[in-house]
């Protein structure tokens, strides 16, 4: 049976997840004297993927914390740039992210990524084996307890979810160093290394080639490289300060 009501106060970019969130972004919630506040939280439609702090009464609490009547709860999200434990500092992400996947392989941040819908579980199990971070815009996937590590991906549109997840993890950029198609590493290679890849007008106009040491596709500064330039450009300009 459940216990006295709670009021949960959630920061401003967390509200979109629960739409049953007054204006000033409070929601209740029944107490049991058993759930967690993770638990709570997430029955509310948060993945504690985007919580930072919880606080309660002012004070700090685990996830663990088993929330009672009478208790101020506030959830914050979690911090930019996110630390995440261990390195290097890997992705996976899910089917729908196609095109994030292969911009920040262009990045050269270690990405992988799968064209077909593997599941939910089996996702999971993957993030947790590699130690890859789980991106997605999947809230139910974004809740399982196996996961290693996940980030919600908020936008819909591929220049901004490339914006975010730069902007949250700050990944090391190492442009033109991976395959956009299957994430391995690139070398250097002759026209001859691969000629059998070539076109007559592309043997006829380029020298400057790589290949992927895991597919062996071929790579060079073809019709679309502006586009593919400008995209690295902007990431390093906002991104890589250092440079």
């Amino acid at each position: 049976m459940n216990g006295p009501e709670i009021d949960v106060e959630f920061a401003p970019e967390l509200r979109l997840f629960v739409p049953r969130a007054r204006p000033t972004g409070t929601a209740r919630a029944a107490t049991d004297g058993v759930s967690t506040l993770g638990h709570l939280v997430e029955s509310l439609g948060v993945p504690l993927t985007e919580v930072g702090d919880l606080l309660v009464d002012g004070r700090r609490v685990p996830p663990g914390h088993v929330p009672a009547g009478g208790e101020s709860v506030r959830v914050r999200a979690v911090e930019r740039p996110q630390q995440v434990p261990g390195a290097p500092l890997r992705f996976l992400l899910d089917v729908h992210l196609g095109t994030l996947a292969r911009r920040l392989r262009l990045l050269g941040v270690d990405t992988a990524y799968e064209s077909t819908d593997l599941g939910d579980p089996a996702l999971a199990a993957l993030s947790a084996a590699e130690k890859r971070v789980m991106l997605s815009r999947d809230r139910g996937l974004l809740r399982r307890r196996e996961l290693w590590a996940g980030g919600y991906v908020y936008d819909t549109r591929p220049e901004e979810q490339l914006r975010e997840v730069l902007d949250r993890f700050r990944p090391r950029l190492r442009p033109w160093t991976r395959c956009t198609a299957c994430n391995g590493l690139l070398e250097e290679a002759s026209k001859e290394d691969v000629a059998d890849q070539l076109k007559g007008g592309t043997q006829r106009s380029y020298d400057v080639f790589a290949r992927c040491r895991a597919c062996g596709r071929a790579y060079w500064k073809g019709a679309h490289h502006e586009q593919l330039e400008a995209i690295v450009e902007r990431a390093l300009t906002e991104f890589a300060p250092e440079r």
